[in-house]
């Protein structure tokens, strides 16, 4: 399909017209009223599974269908991705869902980055070494069969941290960036099994978030987390697929916990782009939401029934570039953890059910909540003022515009999508936590309190 859309753009935009005695360039959409300001995009991604409705959305010739000529290019790091796309090489890109909302309100780099689509939901798990695992066994309960009982809490974790304190040494994990889901779930975790993974202070100019850390965390890009691990240089980490299943695979490591068991559900990647670019091109910003919606859709219909296609998309190397299996072992609905201990995951990987590509203020606020509790945000905020920034970075508005053509377009249905009569941004309030904490994004300083390791009020680190 994609090749016959491209030779057709070509054919289209080689049409000439003599125009006063000039040759005039037609493009497609040009007699249409509603046709993208900007047809040439290039967006950026990391390789993870979770970059798949970028993917699919350019194999299956979405973005085509909307006028749009899309490139997609793998990018080093998170960092590099972000500073690309404030600076305006790349149109957006497939980011983490604290990125847009760590740039407004400056944490890092300062830039106004908005987002309008949520790419998918859960997606990542936690990896200790053999080693570690070994040392964790005897605190972890055990099934009738001799496998662990789900979820692994990081209580079993804590002797082995308490050891290495009481030796002098410090036990590091990684994950792919301060303000990632990755930081926050690995940061969650360990809280909750009594584990302090440290605070951040930047306005003492510490950003490191190791102040009265017992467990060290550091960043690691996510292709390099198997190999850093197996160096020694960190103990575990929390990362995205495939780079847990490769553990398994090289027999270095043992997933004990997905991220689907610390918080179900949860919200991962988002597709960011800079508000400078897309108030200079709303249509063009529209059009790109509309693919990536269809993109998402075609991941999650049929019962995953399309999952087996999409590995092999994403195994090529200028996507993932991982192996087929490594992939499949978690993207069509299973997750294996300790070797040949492979069980049923069927929602692992989420891309489109339960309204997963709508923008919710309160996944927003979520980030926020995680943001102040770990001292990335130095001071205590009045819930008005985390709503305020969810509003300016997430925009459930365009995601209703592009949603709504594509109903009248035929292309998907009302049911596929939130009531946006009467949708408020604002999930019911979540209670399916590994600690059994009730979120409510209405009301965020009264979730933060109820953490008994976390700042509060107007502590500080």
């Amino acid at each position: 399909m994609r090749g016959t859309k491209t030779l057709r753009r070509t054919f289209i935009k080689s049409a000439l017209v003599l125009a006063t005695g000039m040759a005039t360039l037609i493009s497609p959409y040009a007699l249409a009223k509603d046709y993208p300001e900007k047809e040439e995009l290039k967006f950026g991604f990391i390789k993870l599974t979770d970059m798949a409705p970028l993917a699919i959305a350019y194999e299956k010739g979405f973005f085509e269908d909307e006028g749009l000529y899309v490139t997609l290019e793998a990018q080093a790091n998170w960092k590099v991705l972000l500073d690309r796309v404030i600076d305006g090489q790349l149109d957006g890109a497939h980011m983490l869902a604290g990125q847009p909302l760590g740039a407004t309100i400056g944490f890092g780099t300062k830039a106004d980055i908005i987002t309008a689509f949520s790419m998918d939901l859960n997606g990542n798990a936690i990896t200790v070494s053999n080693d570690i695992w070994e040392q964790m066994k005897p605190h972890v309960p055990m099934q009738a069969d001799g496998k662990p009982v789900h979820p692994i809490k990081a209580d079993s974790l804590k002797p082995v941290v308490d050891k290495y304190k009481a030796e002098g040494k410090p036990f590091n994990m990684g994950m792919v960036f301060p303000v990632s889901t990755h930081n926050y779930e690995l940061r969650y975790w360990l809280a909750a099994g009594g584990i302090n993974p440290g605070y951040y202070a930047p306005e003492k100019g510490d950003t490191s978030g190791k102040i009265k850390a017992d467990a060290l965390l550091s960043v690691t890009p996510s292709p390099q987390m198997p190999s850093t691990m197996e160096a020694g240089t960190i103990y575990g980490y929390c990362v995205g697929e495939p780079w847990n299943q490769q553990a398994v695979f090289k027999g270095i490591g043992v997933p004990v916990i997905t991220d689907y068991e610390i918080w179900k559900n949860n919200p991962e990647k988002v597709f960011g782009v800079s508000k400078q670019w897309a108030e200079k091109y709303p249509i063009t910003h529209k059009a790109v939401v509309k693919a990536l919606i269809r993109a998402a859709a075609w991941l999650d219909e049929n019962n995953n029934a399309n999952r087996p296609e999409a590995v092999k998309i994403l195994s090529k190397p200028n996507y993932v570039g991982a192996d087929y299996e490594v992939i499949a072992n978690s993207m069509t609905g299973t997750f294996e953890y300790e070797k040949g201990d492979k069980r049923d995951v069927p929602d692992f990987n989420v891309f489109f059910r339960y309204n997963a590509t709508y923008p919710y203020y309160s996944d927003a606020i979520w980030y926020l909540t995680q943001m102040r509790r770990w001292g990335q945000i130095s001071e205590q905020k009045p819930d008005s003022w985390y709503m305020d920034i969810a509003k300016q970075v997430y925009r459930p508005d365009i995601y209703a515009t592009a949603a709504k053509e594509l109903i009248k377009e035929g292309k998907l249905k009302v049911a596929d999508f939130p009531d946006f009569a009467t949708e408020s941004g604002f999930k019911p309030a979540q209670v399916d936590f590994i600690d059994g904490l009730t979120y409510d994004g209405k009301t965020p300083n009264a979730y933060i309190d109820q953490f008994k390791i976390g700042l509060k009020g107007n502590e500080k680190p």
